[in-house]
């Protein structure tokens, strides 16, 4: 996804899918006006609904938190934080360790280490890694082995 500045403050991507602009939005516009959150904004591709490729915007600098998804990899982006968070919830080891542990199984950058810029091969392998990691220390624990 290509990104560029237009103004100062003023940030305008490049929707992957369909090439168009994808500006920013209130939430509203995707959530409709029901929405608890008055506060939250979204880059939303000029395509939509068409094309529905969106992603959410920080409250505070309103920069992209991610990349552009669409509905299958947004999904996929919230199987991928489900399977990381199981691991510091089950007290595994911290969120923060579980974040570097999973930053070094993926070879990954520190800056690149954010889920909402995941691909859809980098959320499979988060996925993988994590029940595979989950499913060593539930065997272990049961046998009575000690993890090392």
């Amino acid at each position: 996804m290509k990104k560029r500045k237009k103004k100062a403050g003023q940030i305008i991507l490049r929707c992957p899918y369909c090439g168009r602009n994808a500006r920013i939005r209130p939430a509203s516009y995707v959530y409709g006006q029901d929405t608890l959150d008055t506060e939250s904004f979204l880059y939303v591709c000029d395509g939509y609904p068409a094309c529905d490729a969106y992603v959410g915007a920080h409250k505070e600098s309103r920069l992209p938190k991610g990349t552009l998804a669409n509905g299958r990899l947004r999904h996929k982006r919230i199987l991928a934080h489900r399977a990381l968070d199981a691991i510091w919830k089950r007290g595994y080891m911290t969120r923060h360790s579980a974040y570097i542990w999973l930053q070094t199984k993926l070879f990954l950058r520190e800056q690149d280490m954010h889920i909402a810029k995941f691909s859809d091969y980098y959320c499979e392998q988060t996925i993988r890694e994590c029940n595979e990691f989950i499913k060593w220390h539930q065997e272990n624990r049961k046998g009575g082995k000690k993890c090392a």
